[in-house]
C-alpha cells in the first residue's frame, strides 16, 4: 500500500492554512511547481480529490478539510518521536524552534541570549516573532517547539511555565498636559485619553485587566497603535496616556522621547512565561531552559541597576 509522505502532508496542511498555492509553497520554501506536484501525487496516493482549482481561487474540499484535520494530529505523533529521541540526547543542543510575541521579543532577548548562548553553546535558537494565537497555532501544529508569552493567556493542551511578573508603569510625556503623574487618579483622566495597542495583542487584554480599565471605557481612545513602538510615539506627541511594562523601562524604546514612567498598583503586571505541548518528551529540557531565562533576566536586571 503506498503512504504519504511527511513532506507531503506537510505541503496540504499548509495550502489548507493559506488556501492559496503560492502562498503556501513560499511557507515551505518551495517553488509553486514543485509544491502543485507534491499535492496532486498526495491526491493521486489517496484517491481522492483535496481540493478545487480555480485560476483565481484555491477551496479545500469536505474530504480534504477531514484529512487536514488528521495530516496535523499525524504531524505532531511525528513530531513526538522526534522529541522523544532527542530526550535522550544532551539536553539543550542542536535546533530548538521558538515563538516569542512582540511586545516580548525586543525588549528580553537582548538581555537573555548573550548568556544562553554562553550556557548552551551546542543550542540553535531558531526565532519567530507574532502574536499569540498564531504563535500557538505553529506550536500545535508542530512548527514551534517551545513559545515565549505572556500570562494570563486561554491555551489548550498545553503545559506552561511563568518565569517573572511585568509590573505595568503609567507612561506619559515628562510635561503632559493629560495627567498629572505624581497624583494620577484613573477617574480623573479625561474621556479618550488612555492609548493602547490595537486589537490582538494580548498585551492590549492584559493592559486593561492589570490596570482596571475594563470598567472605565469611556477613558480608552478610539486611536490605536500597531505596535509598541508606535504607542511609545504617540505618547510622546501628547495624544494620550498609556501603560507600558517594565521590561520597557530597560530597553532603548524611550531613548530620545520625553515620555516618563511612572510605577502604578503593585498588582497591575502581566506574567511571562513559556508554553509547550502537552506530554512533550522534552518538559524537563524546556523547564531548564525556563529556569536558565529567569536566571539571565535577573542578571542583566542587578548589573542594570548597578552601573
Amino acid at each position: 500500500m503506498n503512504l504519504p509522505t511527511v513532506k507531503q502532508l506537510r505541503y496540504f496542511v499548509a495550502l489548507e492554512s493559506y488556501q492559496h498555492f503560492g502562498k503556501a509553497a513560499e511557507a515551505c520554501f518551495v517553488s509553486q511547481s514543485a509544491f502543485s506536484t507534491a499535492i496532486r501525487e498526495l491526491e493521486s496516493t489517496l484517491e481522492v480529490q483535496l481540493v478545487d482549482r480555480t485560476n483565481k481561487n484555491v477551496t479545500v474540499t469536505h474530504s480534504g478539510r477531514q484529512i487536514a484535520a488528521e495530516a496535523r494530529r499525524c504531524l505532531r505523533d511525528i513530531e513526538g518521536l522526534v522529541e522523544l529521541a532527542r530526550s535522550n540526547q544532551q539536553p539543550l543542543t542542536g535546533e530548538l524552534h521558538i515563538g516569542v510575541i512582540p511586545t516580548i521579543a525586543p525588549f528580553l532577548l537582548p538581555c537573555i541570549m548573550p548568556q544562553l548562548r554562553r550556557e548552551f553553546p551546542q543550542l540553535k535558537l531558531f526565532l519567530t516573532e507574532d502574536i499569540t494565537q498564531r504563535i500557538y497555532q505553529k506550536l500545535m501544529d508542530g512548527e514551534l517547539d517551545l513559545i515565549m508569552l505572556a500570562l494570563p493567556y486561554a491555551l489548550r493542551n498545553v503545559e506552561s511555565q511563568t518565569l517573572f511578573k511585568d509590573h505595568f508603569y503609567l507612561a506619559c510625556r515628562s510635561d503632559s498636559q493629560l495627567v498629572n503623574p505624581k497624583k494620577y487618579a484613573l477617574d480623573a483622566l479625561q474621556p479618550e485619553s488612555i492609548l493602547l495597542l490595537e486589537d490582538g495583542h494580548c498585551l492590549r487584554d492584559h493592559t486593561l485587566s492589570a490596570c482596571q480599565l475594563s470598567t472605565n471605557v469611556d477613558k480608552i481612545s478610539r486611536f490605536s497603535a500597531s505596535s509598541v513602538l508606535t504607542l511609545a510615539q504617540m505618547v510622546d506627541a501628547d495624544l494620550g496616556i498609556s501603560y507600558l511594562p517594565a521590561m520597557v523601562k530597560h530597553s532603548s524604546l524611550l531613548t530620545g522621547t520625553a515620555v516618563k514612567l511612572w510605577p502604578t498598583h503593585e498588582n497591575s503586571f502581566r506574567q511571562i512565561g513559556l508554553a509547550w505541548r502537552r506530554g512533550s518528551a522534552r518538559a524537563k529540557e524546556f523547564a531548564q531552559l525556563g529556569t536558565s531565562i529567569q536566571t539571565a533576566w535577573h542578571s542583566a536586571r542587578v548589573s542594570e541597576n548597578k552601573s
